[in-house]
């Protein structure tokens, strides 16, 4: 094969491949969702979240990220944060809750979610929000990786560790139902075949390693629940009395055979729908 026809594929090559993203109107909303294949921010006009004071039992986590997303904002030293652990006690509502208390605090801060199938593409956005006027939370929603996923290799190096590194506008914020975001039998599998078995886990368990902040959610108590669903009905103006609300939270609970913030969320939701309340 000769230089001009590898030159001519080269070319070809080049054409096909397609052109870097463009930088979103950073005004145009406060928020935007990474897409690749083609690569692009879309803007999100209304944010899908709660407020800050609306959200119960998880004081200690919420407090945390919240001076955090403070500091980052300001252009002070901030963390990476891992939120991990019980399903539907509010780890993606506090993330979302948090950015929206601080950006009203200091203009100029956005919010972008990407998914976690497009880690692949982390490196080629960090490109582009590495020029952006704004500082940014990077969010990426219920992050976990299966027995033959390599997706955690492309998020290792951005995290900590890379020549480039973190973008400084840039925070990662992360939530998952696992501490180490790996399945716990995946890890002791590695551990019972490998030739060396702390070499086998060493690459997989460091991921979560690489988050400054750990800040775990664990199951509410009937009482977190109940004060979750009074402080819904507050909000939204919806009068009940309280034996009555009382009974008929802890009987949907009762049903779903569970209690969390998501669950409160829902009954809530089939209360207001039911006093004709809008919300």
């Amino acid at each position: 094969m000769t230089d001009e026809t590898l030159t001519r594929i080269a070319e070809a090559l080049e054409r096909l491949r397609p052109p870097p993203a463009s930088p979103p109107d950073w005004r145009a909303a406060e928020a935007f969702v990474w897409h690749a294949d083609p690569d692009r921010l879309d803007p999100v006009p209304r944010v899908n979240r709660v407020e800050l004071d609306l959200l119960h039992g998880i004081g200690r986590a919420r407090d945390t990220l919240l001076q955090n997303t403070r500091q980052f904002a300001a252009g002070l030293p901030a963390n990476n944060a891992l939120l991990w652990g019980a399903r539907g006690m509010g780890k993606s509502s506090l993330v979302k809750a948090v950015h929206g208390t601080v950006a009203r605090e200091v203009p100029g801060l956005a919010l972008v979610e990407m998914q976690r199938e497009d880690l692949p593409s982390i490196g080629r956005l960090l490109t582009l929000l590495r020029a952006a006027p704004v500082r940014v939370i990077l969010f990426c929603d219920d992050l976990s990786f299966s027995h033959d996923d390599q997706h955690y290799k492309s998020l290792k190096a951005v995290l900590d560790g890379g020549v480039e590194g973190r973008p400084e506008n840039v925070v990662f914020y992360a939530t998952s139902n696992r501490r180490h975001l790996m399945p716990r039998d995946m890890i002791e599998n590695e551990r019972s075949t490998a030739i060396s078995p702390s070499e086998a886990t060493e690459e997989k368990v460091s991921l979560s390693d690489r988050f400054g902040l750990w800040l775990g959610f664990h199951p509410c108590t009937q009482d977190e629940y109940l004060a979750m669903v009074r402080g819904y009905c507050d909000a939204y103006g919806l009068e009940i009395a309280e034996a009555a609300l009382r009974a008929e939270a802890i009987e949907w609970q009762a049903t779903r055979g569970s209690r969390s913030g998501r669950v409160a969320w829902q009954f809530f939701t089939d209360l207001a729908g039911r006093h004709g309340v809008r919300i």
